[in-house]
Formats: C-alpha cells, sequence, structure tokens
C-alpha cells in the first residue's frame, strides 16, 4: 500500500472531507462556527431575543395600566380620568391629536437646543479642567473639591438663583445644563487621563516625548472609555437640567418643562403622559447616542467594548 491510500484510509477514519462532501476541517473564514448564529436567521434570532424582553414587559406595563387607570375611574367618577387617564386617551390626546402633538414637539425641540447647547459648553468646560488636573496636582487640589460641592448642592435650589441673575432668559437654562452636567464629565475624563499603563508612560519618557505628545498620543487614547461614559451620563442629566429650567423659568419660548407645567395645572392628564414620554424619549436618544459614538471610537482596541471585552 503506498503512502498515498495510507493518508487517504487516516483521512477516512478522522472524517476528513476527502471527496468534496462537508467534514469536519474548519470552516472557511468569514462563516459562523459551531454554536454561532449564521446568516440571516441568526441575526433575527439575536435581534428577537434582544427585543422581546422588553417588548414584553411594556405590553404588561399597559395592561396594568389600563386595569388600574379603569379601577380609578370606577371608584370616582368625577375626576377619574384626572387621577390616571387610559393608555387610549393618551393616545387619542396626546399623539394622534395633530396640535396637542405640534405643541408637545414644539417645545421638544426648544429644550433640545438648549440641551445640546449647554452640553457641548459642558463637555468643553470638563475635559478642559480634567486636562488641567491632570498637568498640575496643585490645580486639582485647588479646584475640585469647589466641583464636588456643586454637584452635591440641589439643582432645584439653584434654579432661582439663576433665574434671578439672568433674568429667566435662554441663557439662564443653558446654565442649569451646564452646572447639572459639569461634574461627571469632568471626574470620568479625569480618571481615564490618569488609566494609562505605566509602562507606556516610561516607554515615552525613554523616547524624550513632551507633554503634549504624550497628552495627545497615549493619555488621551486611554481616556477614551471613561470619557464617553461621562459624556452619557451628562447627556442624560442634561436633558434633565434643561426641562427644570423650562418649568421653573416659564419665560421665553415654550420648551418641555413649560407644557408640563400648564398641563399640571389645567389637569390635562393626557397630554402630560405624552409630554413625560417625549420627555424620556429625548433622553434616551441622548444617552445611546453617546453610547453609540463611543463603541464606534473604542470597539476595535478597548477590551470593554470589543468582542473579547463583553460578557453576557
Amino acid at each position: 500500500m503506498s503512502v498515498t491510500d495510507e493518508q487517504h484510509e487516516i483521512d477516512e477514519a478522522e472524517g476528513h472531507d476527502v471527496a468534496g462532501a462537508p467534514g469536519v476541517i474548519a470552516a472557511p473564514h468569514g462563516e459562523a462556527g459551531a454554536g454561532e448564529p449564521s446568516g440571516g436567521g441568526g441575526r433575527v434570532r439575536h435581534l428577537l431575543s434582544s427585543a422581546a424582553p422588553p417588548l414584553v414587559v411594556f405590553v404588561l406595563f399597559l395592561i396594568a395600566w389600563q386595569v388600574m387607570s379603569r379601577q380609578v375611574v370606577t371608584r370616582d367618577n368625577d375626576r377619574g380620568d384626572f387621577l390616571m387617564a387610559p393608555p387610549g386617551d393618551v393616545w387619542s390626546e396626546a399623539f394622534a391629536d395633530g396640535d396637542n402633538l405640534a405643541e408637545a414637539l414644539g417645545g421638544l425641540w426648544v429644550t433640545g437646543r438648549v440641551t445640546i447647547i449647554g452640553l457641548v459648553l459642558a463637555i468643553v468646560l470638563g475635559v478642559g479642567a480634567a486636562v488641567l488636573m491632570s498637568q498640575a496636582s496643585w490645580v486639582e487640589r485647588s479646584f475640585y473639591p469647589y466641583a464636588v460641592v456643586l454637584q452635591t448642592i440641589p439643582i432645584i435650589a439653584l434654579v432661582p438663583l439663576i433665574g434671578v441673575a439672568t433674568d429667566y432668559g435662554m441663557n439662564g437654562r443653558i446654565l442649569v445644563c451646564i452646572i447639572i452636567s459639569f461634574f461627571p464629565i469632568v471626574t470620568n475624563t479625569l480618571f481615564g487621563l490618569r488609566s494609562a499603563e505605566q509602562g507606556h508612560h516610561d516607554l515615552f519618557t525613554l523616547h524624550g516625548a513632551g507633554r503634549g505628545t504624550r497628552l495627545r498620543k497615549l493619555m488621551f487614547p486611554a481616556a477614551l472609555p471613561a470619557m464617553f461614559t461621562g459624556f452619557r451620563i451628562a447627556a442624560g442629566l442634561s436633558v434633565i437640567g434643561a426641562i427644570v429650567g423650562d418649568f421653573f423659568f416659564r419665560r421665553g419660548e415654550k420648551g418641555i418643562g413649560q407644557w408640563l407645567y400648564v398641563y399640571q395645572q389645567n389637569l390635562q392628564t393626557s397630554q402630560l403622559y405624552g409630554a413625560i414620554f417625549w420627555s424620556s424619549l429625548f433622553g434616551i436618544v441622548m444617552f445611546w447616542s453617546f453610547g453609540l459614538l463611543g463603541d464606534l471610537l473604542t470597539r476595535s482596541w478597548h477590551d470593554s467594548t470589543s468582542a473579547g471585552g463583553r460578557t453576557g
């Protein structure tokens, strides 16, 4: 028996693909391995498995809402709808009614502008402050305690003072957003700038790199994941700050916070629920946007966003 015949028998015994049929050899590059979802069907199953649990919870929430609202209406027919409007009434009055929908979306547009402007300014100021603190310890010792104090003061207590100082204008609302968003940006950016490995710092020192080069090529890339964590937190807080400013200032262009106040005073419960929905949706979009941007910028190299670093 020749060497070729012996090798052929060994391949057949081990199950190798000797006649063109599928064997147990490694799959070509790009194909799914054993136990991994492949093709469109796998992606659809993964999408359904991810979306189904929150959808089920949402449906159960609507059912519970409907039951509870009917019980309130049955108990007190005179003012039951004011206490808890049923989901159907909320849909017909807050979403299906064109005038009410335009009213809420117009307020959301005003609040969105304030939110984005305040958040951008908070990012610029927060990142700048964190860079200064990372470069000079005396700067951190001098100013970081005041950032902590600013964070511990309830924003509700500051809003009246800010309103008086800014004549309850648009600048006051933006300032509220900056104050409420500033601290998480500073803390997360400062933590990220200090997270670069000491060995990498030693390598930069060995090559005679200056502070600017070290900051630009080592510290900032290492800080990106922590920075975007701070940006996501600050994005949600900035939405809250803009709504709080609208709610208490009640002057100038009507933001969603002002409409919340109007609906509350007029006992327009359905429109109030609709305004709350749009406010929450806007906050979620802001939070997810920074999460997606951070993932796109760091997924190719950072463990927390790469496939190897995901858990669950």
